[in-house]
């Protein structure tokens, strides 16, 4: 307590307010007091006539105070809304005007009974019959005319741009309006919502960087999930048809406009399904919840109009062979595929030893930034969809898709690959990539999830959907951490 108040001579407006909480206390009013019996939210009060002649007790956080002599005039706001209040000395009372009214300051939290009435100006108002503090503030709040517009202290100090700009808290309400949108969607469809673990024994479910951490009772590593994939599909095996998690994942990668390391996703798995039935369903969720919380499906999103509804479906080698003139249909050799990719100026990474491996990185660096209405590219290279069904008229790719809306992935899927021998043949590859320096390749073959292959996985779709990305499409948020509450940042020096 005392090193908290050995600081105060560097913080002239912090002792000030301490001061004051000082004066309060002498008064016997507490500064930061107890419960409060809010009975309605602000935004049910503008709902009201003030010819009803009722009264109402609400509390609120003071965003603008004004006065002098016997009367104020302030705006209190809650989640819900902001209202004018009316403070006059002879209605309130001489007490609670000398010793609370007068104390107050911006950022301060009250509650407040009252009738409505309009004012001269025609604005709606409280008239304050009964006044409580409930807490004091004693860290100013940015000044009210510009607000809090620093990028970065509004991701580091989230609560403060929270109570600054409105528009945040509608950001995440309607997040969370998206995820009940979600779940209500697969629950309506059969579909149900399971745990999976957090902490994995071996790696896999996906190609990223892990996060590894130690359980010391067990002496082991662990590696933060990556994905949900593999323990949802013995679920399936398990006797489940239809299951989904919407979980947390961690990848140990970089941080941008589109990436955190700590992530939120939808995945999904249906039994007796293929990845057809997966665009489907794709298709069927961000379409319905679009329409949902915003009561359309056509939105505008970096200044680009899109239609969330009838998605564009594509194969891989042909959007490249549009984009390129280069035909992948056609056979050939590795050092074919490298010798074109020289020549189109597509970079190939050393531990790449495929024309599949290069079939992606034309998709990626010549496709993906062409890609703006909601399109399922589909038919991935067999070499980088380890855990994918073969394709049964061209055993080079597989039934795989991912779908791009303005140049961004939201989701990926698959027809499961189920066949034990293929799939353990498919974890020899990426350990073997992964020798060869591909560090998202998985470096250890999960013999307990080939055992599970081995008592038989029915045929089964499965997808993940990324739920930051489709809520920063919604709300039009053009970076990640702003629909993330408290995204990562990097240490202040």
């Amino acid at each position: 307590m005392e090193k908290y108040f050995d600081r105060l001579e560097k913080e002239p407006l912090i002792a000030e307010r301490w001061k004051k909480i000082e004066e309060l206390e002498s008064y016997g009013i507490k500064a930061f007091g107890s419960k409060y019996d809010k009975q309605i939210m602000i935004g049910d009060i503008l709902k009201h006539n003030p010819e009803e002649n009722l009264k109402f007790k609400t509390a609120g956080r003071i965003m603008s105070l004004r006065g002098k002599g016997k009367v104020y005039f302030a705006h209190i706001e809650d989640q819900s809304g902001k209202i004018q209040i009316y403070i006059k000395k002879d209605e309130l009372g001489e007490e609670q005007f000398d010793h609370i009214v007068k104390m107050l300051n911006v950022g301060d939290i009250i509650g407040v009974e009252g009738e409505l009435f309009i004012t001269h100006t025609e604005e709606l108002t409280l008239r304050v019959k009964s006044i409580s503090l409930l807490t004091k503030n004693v860290r100013s709040l940015p000044e009210k005319y510009h607000g809090l517009t620093d990028v970065e202290i509004r991701y580091r100090k989230r609560y403060v741009d929270l109570i600054m700009n409105p528009e945040v808290r509608e950001t995440f309400i309607k997040r969370t309006q998206i995820i009940k949108a979600v779940r209500k969607y697969l629950d309506d469809r059969g579909f149900l919502e399971v745990e999976t673990p957090i902490m994995h024994p071996i790696l896999g479910g996906a190609a990223a960087k892990p996060f590894i951490t130690h359980h010391n009772t067990l002496n082991i590593d662990l590696y933060l999930r990556i994905a949900p994939e593999l323990y949802l599909k013995k679920l399936i095996v398990g006797g489940f048809e239809r299951v989904y998690d919407l979980n947390r994942n961690f990848r140990n990668e970089g941080i941008s406009t589109r990436h955190n390391p700590e992530f939120t996703m939808v995945e999904l798995y249906q039994a007796h399904a293929d990845f057809n039935d997966m665009m489907d369903l794709c298709e069927g969720i961000i379409s319905s919840v679009c329409q949902e919380v915003n009561g359309t499906t056509d939105i505008e999103y970096d200044g680009v109009q899109l239609s969330l509804k009838n998605f564009a479906r594509v194969h891989m080698v042909d959007m490249i062979k549009d984009v390129t003139g280069v035909d992948f249909w056609k056979e050939m050799t590795f050092e074919e595929a490298k010798k074109i990719a020289k020549e189109h100026h597509v970079e190939v990474a050393e531990h790449m030893n495929s024309v599949g491996h290069i079939i992606n990185e034309f998709f990626e660096q010549k496709c993906e930034e062409k890609v703006i209405q909601p399109t399922f590219v589909y038919g991935h290279p067999v070499e980088i969809s380890p855990l994918a069904k073969r394709n049964a008229n061209n055993p080079n790719f597989t039934d795989r898709f991912e779908l791009f809306i303005n140049k961004r992935e939201y989701a990926n899927a698959f027809t499961e690959l189920n066949d034990p021998a293929d799939q353990r043949g498919r974890f020899e590859a990426q350990v073997e990539e992964a020798l060869r320096g591909n560090e998202e390749a998985t470096p250890e073959i999960d013999e307990s999830f080939v055992e599970a292959l081995e008592y038989g996985l029915p045929p089964t779709g499965g997808m993940g959907i990324g739920i930051d990305r489709l809520v920063m499409l919604l709300t039009g948020a053009p970076s990640i951490r702003d629909v993330i509450l408290f995204p990562q940042m990097k240490p202040r020096d």
